[in-house]
């Protein structure tokens, strides 16, 4: 018997769940029970609860006990208890895998699966299929299409789920159950009509015309079920998507017409499906962000609730197209509900103007103490984008961030903050006093070690820039006498780089590193030590090398190759060489907001990182050294045709490796052995292929390529490969997808590769480029000035600038923009020539010069070699360096090394243009081949 627990043990928890503890042998040797004559039913009924608990549980039953349990359970088909019957029915449905000799219990099922209680024919139709295989199927087929028909909706609905679980196993037999599906689908029950058309789908999925002609059938008679409306709108959307018709189809109309359906699970829906089709417009998105702002006002919970969710997205790429919910969206931060206040404020922050701000940073501040975390954090990420998009507004939001910083919270709440104050910080050069002072303030008390090595390092790279750098070192060597071993490790760290970029600061630094020296942490001393001794030697060379730049290798890389070092004992050092570079970070565009709980920040390896694993594993590719580089994908054919292919270069120091993802589009045909066969133009040498194995229907597959580059001319680096795919061609039923025995050899022509010199560059991190910059000295200077004499105007020296630039398509108007603290009549115009490609540089100018080597504002954009150059390689872009407000990148290649490299910058002082070539020595710690140009903005009356 069930113990009953009073109200007392309820509220205060104890005896809340009567199975928590339950012992697997125990329960066993209860279910002897079964066996016993008379049975009593709610015994019975207690212990079939407690083995479905324990399995549901994952709790682990051994074949033979199992075994046991259920054919002792078989005999409690004796019984005539409806309640015991049907926790028979989901015992054998648990049971059915784990035990031998399920089968027994067929003519039970079938037995009650066609008697005359319809409460039994359900539930034995379910259990009946999860035992059956597919050589039994057909035993009971035409059971299986009564019951689909049955006029009793329990039955009709269990029979068609049970089809849809069916189709896995026996997909013929289950397909000739087509005519019985439609005639369900026709029934007046919106479950079953529902169940109808999923097992209808399912049969037609794989052919795009059959679902067609039954989607405009079934928008065309209408049907009862708001489910099976819901399901008939996902499957237009999803065909939709698929044939990229556009929204001129009937069948965006279908789904259009659903937002005046009479219920609401449908009205929305169709909002949602409009929403996520690709390319839709602020016109088209109208109606759906009607409906769902009408949803906005609703009484129910769980309709405001999926509104202001959708609007959230909305939000992200049509912001414009939420405004004029804005007003039903600020009734919503006083919701009661929490979590439709947080998404309500997320939502007016992306959609609201600049002059709002100070108004919506005012109403969070009023609820913002009442949430939890979680939703703080949501919060806070909503800030963070709000103050790239308002970057004039980072004053507002800073003081708002630094007393949400004051306040208690757990890891995951703060790290959301400092990462948003040291993203203003970095990429607005104004609030970088105000940011640095807050995350100061914050250390001072500050109880994770992560997020305070985290500051410091900040501090440690931008402090020293700042005007008064002195007033940073107090707060850092706090944390030296303050803090835990990491955190004085990184304190000592920050305050080497004051030292080295800072004369005046230098004798006061020494001193400090001198007291560190005394630690008693083996960490903290070996670096006050090391840092201490490259201080002294006063070299602004070894002060960039151990200091400013440290190692620009792959920290995941590093690790594992150190841990193989130590696998295989050998005499030879480890070579440092062989580790990939780190790559530059690639800023993209922030993920949706979510209210999923961030996990703790993990080294993960990085793209390169997983690729040189994949290539490890491959017998072939083991002795070719360590991958230098791999590129970005490069498609060989076009999207529409059969087959689907694309190549990734892994370059090596001598060899080339050319992966080629491929993916057959065919449904009736399965290709085998499948290589691509290579023909270089040059003196290069195709050394094996590693074909795919097979290539089934829509799953891809791999196969290599290896090339060696010419030995006997290093600067041969560049050539086109013409490409053909080969395979082994066997038909298949495009249902079953299964394959003929017999095949026959066919090939396929793909577009030719081309190796470029810039797949032979990577991005190396410098993160102090002004050091690195005064590394390589003013001897290679040289210096020449051209007088424009056509043009006087700013806009004519721009459009004279690109027109002699190499395959330029820049509309210079749209480059041109103006410093915000000048005053209009007198603005300074910055040039901003992007050739090819747009990158992070079309963010705004900086004109802060502490990261100029020349003191002077820079800005960097990729473009090609500038015409008058005498030393050209190839017409054709190479990306070598970036150098974003106050962070740069040089790029290295393995390759080139004999070509000197050149560096052009274009000024303006009040008058000519001057362009200054400097010819760059190659240094080993750089690993430069080659640069491009770089502008820098000049100063004009408007």
């Amino acid at each position: 018997m069930i113990k009953k627990f009073d109200k007392k043990d309820e509220e205060s928890g104890s005896g809340s769940n009567p199975f928590q503890h339950l012992e697997k042998s125990a329960v066993l040797q209860e279910a002897r029970i079964f066996n016993e004559t008379p049975i009593n039913p709610r015994r019975c009924l207690h212990i079939l609860t407690k083995i479905l608990y324990l399995l549901n549980q994952g709790e682990h039953f051994g074949t033979t006990e199992a075994t046991e349990a259920f054919f002792a359970m078989t005999r409690l088909f004796q019984s005539n208890d409806q309640t015991l019957r049907r926790m028979c029915y989901l015992t054998i449905k648990e049971m059915a895998t784990i035990s031998e000799d399920v089968i027994i219990v067929t003519s039970s099922l079938t037995k009650d699966m066609t008697g005359k209680e319809d409460v039994y024919r359900g539930p034995a139709i379910r259990a009946l299929c999860r035992i059956t295989d597919g050589t039994m199927l057909q035993a009971i087929e035409r059971y299986m299409k009564q019951a689909i028909v049955d006029k009793v909706s329990s039955v009709s609905s269990s029979a068609l789920v049970s089809s849809l679980h069916m189709m896995k196993i026996s997909y013929d037999v289950v397909k000739r159950w087509i005519n019985e599906a439609q005639e369900a689908a026709s029934s007046d029950n919106i479950m079953v009509q529902y169940h109808a058309l999923g097992v209808l789908y399912h049969l037609r999925k794989n052919d795009r015309l059959a679902v067609s002609k039954m989607l405009n059938k079934f928008t065309k008679s209408g049907l009862k079920s708001q489910f099976a409306y819901c399901m008939l709108i996902r499957i237009a959307s999803r065909l939709l998507k698929e044939t990229e018709d556009g929204h001129e189809s009937p069948l965006f109309d279908f789904i259009e017409s659903c937002l005046r359906n009479k219920h609401e699970m449908v009205i929305y829906e169709a909002a949602s499906a409009i929403i996520h089709l690709p390319n839709c417009t602020a016109r088209e998105l109208a109606p759906a962000v009607s409906v769902l702002q009408l949803f906005c006002s609703s009484p129910k919970p769980a309709l405001r609730y999926a509104a202001v969710r959708t609007l959230n997205k909305v939000a992200m790429k049509h912001p414009s197209a939420v405004t004029a919910c804005n007003l039903d969206l600020e009734n919503l931060i006083t919701d009661s509900n929490r979590s439709i206040a947080t998404l309500a404020i997320t939502t007016l922050l992306k959609t609201g103007s600049e002059s709002s701000v100070d108004r919506l940073m005012k109403q969070i501040s009023s609820f913002v103490s009442e949430i939890s975390d979680e939703f703080k954090v949501v919060v806070v990420q909503a800030i963070s984008a709000l103050c790239q998009k308002y970057p004039r507004k980072h004053s507002v939001m800073m003081t708002f961030l630094s007393n949400m910083l004051r306040d208690d919270g757990g890891f995951e709440y703060k790290r959301a903050i400092v990462d948003c104050i040291i993203s203003i910080v970095e990429e607005n050069p104004e609030s970088k006093e105000a940011g640095l002072a807050h995350l100061c303030e914050f250390i001072e008390d500050c109880e994770h070690t992560v997020l305070a090595t985290k500051i410091l390092h900040l501090l440690g790279k931008e402090g020293p820039r700042t005007p008064v750098p002195s007033k940073y070192i107090r707060f850092i060597f706090n944390r030296v006498v303050l803090e835990n071993e990491a955190v004085r490790a990184a304190a000592v760290s920050a305050l080497a780089k004051f030292g080295a970029q800072n004369e005046s600061l230098l004798p006061s630094i020494l001193v400090l590193l001198q007291r560190c020296m005394m630690d008693t942490d083996d960490e903290v001393r070996d670096r006050a030590t090391f840092y201490l001794n490259v201080l002294q030697q006063r070299q602004m060379a070894l002060n960039a090398t151990y200091i400013f730049n440290g190692l620009t290798v792959s920290v995941p890389g590093m690790e594992k190759a150190l841990h193989q070092y130590t696998l295989e004992p050998s005499e030879k050092p480890f070579d440092m060489k062989s580790i990939p570079l780190a790559m530059a970070p690639v800023f993209e565009q922030k993920a949706e907001i979510t209210f999923v709980a961030t996990k703790p920040e993990k080294l993960a390896p990085s793209r390169q990182d997983i690729f040189q694993e994949q290539l490890a594993a491959i017998p072939e590719f083991l002795n070719i050294g360590p991958l230098f580089k791999s590129s970005e994908p490069v498609q060989l054919t076009e999207a529409e045709t059969e087959y689907f292919v694309r190549c990734i270069k892994h370059m090596f120091t001598n060899h080339i490796v050319f992966q080629f993802d491929c993916t057959n589009t065919l449904n009736d045909q399965l290709l085998e052995k499948v290589t691509v066969q290579m023909e270089p133009s040059d003196s290069y040498e195709v050394l094996c292929c590693i074909p795919a194995p097979s290539l089934p229907y829509n799953q891809p597959g791999i196969c290599y390529t290896l090339v060696r580059l010419p030995d006997d001319d290093p600067t041969a680096v560049a050539g086109t490969f013409s490409c053909t795919m080969k395979f082994t061609v066997r038909d298949c039923d495009p249902n079953t997808g299964v394959p003929d025995e017999d095949g026959y050899d066919d090939e396929y022509v793909l577009e030719d590769l081309e190796v470029t010199v810039s797949d032979h560059i990577q991005k190396v991190l410098k993160p102090n480029f002004a050091a690195a910059w005064e590394e390589v000295g003013d001897t290679f200077e040289k210096e020449e000035t051209f007088a424009l004499s056509s043009t006087k105007t700013l806009e004519g020296e721009t459009h004279f600038a690109i027109s002699i630039l190499p395959d330029s398509n820049i509309t210079p108007n749209r480059y041109i923009c103006y410093s915000r603290r000048t005053p209009c009549k007198k603005k300074k115009n910055f040039i901003k020539l992007l050739l090819k490609r747009p990158a992070p540089c079309l963010h705004h100018l900086t004109d802060q010069p502490f990261s100029s080597p020349s003191s002077l504002p820079l800005h960097i954009t990729n473009s090609p070699f500038h015409p008058s150059s005498q030393h050209r390689l190839v017409q054709r872009e190479i990306p070598v360096l970036y150098f974003p407000n106050t962070v740069s990148y040089i790029f290295s290649t393995q390759r080139l090394s004999t070509i000197s490299s050149h560096f052009w910058a274009c000024s303006h002082v009040r008058g000519p243009i001057k362009y200054l070539r400097t010819r760059i020595p190659i240094r080993s710690i750089w690993q430069v081949r080659s640069f491009h140009q770089i502008f820098l903005p000049f100063s004009c009356k408007a």
